[in-house]
């Protein structure tokens, strides 16, 4: 998810918007987009086998992993915590969101291998 700007005002975009037409099916999977309902809105995606979508899926989520463990570890690494407690705050936000990356890994491999 994103924040861009529109009048002033922040607004979170994240993957209910469509896909930037520059935005191909193999790059939003490379950033870590594995959502089904998301990748869907590529045209490619239709032509694709069930066996096919399940892998773009398991890289996008792969993907994602790894870019929160990455945020994690950067900010796990910051020196001196005590003079920085915001930085605890975004690991616990860091956390939650591997925590629904599970939970949604769980559940697109069991809505997959029905």
């Amino acid at each position: 998810m994103s924040y861009e700007e529109e009048s002033g005002k922040e607004q979170l975009v994240g993957s209910s918007v469509s896909p930037d037409p520059n935005m191909t099916l193999q790059k939003a999977v490379d950033l870590g987009e594995y959502e089904p309902e998301y990748l869907a809105k590529f045209p490619e995606w239709r032509s694709l086998s069930r066996h096919v979508r399940l892998q773009f899926i398991r890289q996008g989520l792969d993907n994602r992993r790894k870019d929160l463990l990455m945020q994690w570890a950067e900010l796990n690494n910051v020196l001196d915590f005590r003079l920085k407690p915001r930085i605890k705050i975004a690991l616990r936000n860091i956390e939650k969101q591997m925590k629904k990356l599970e939970n949604d890994r769980e559940r697109i491999y069991l809505e997959y291998s029905a």
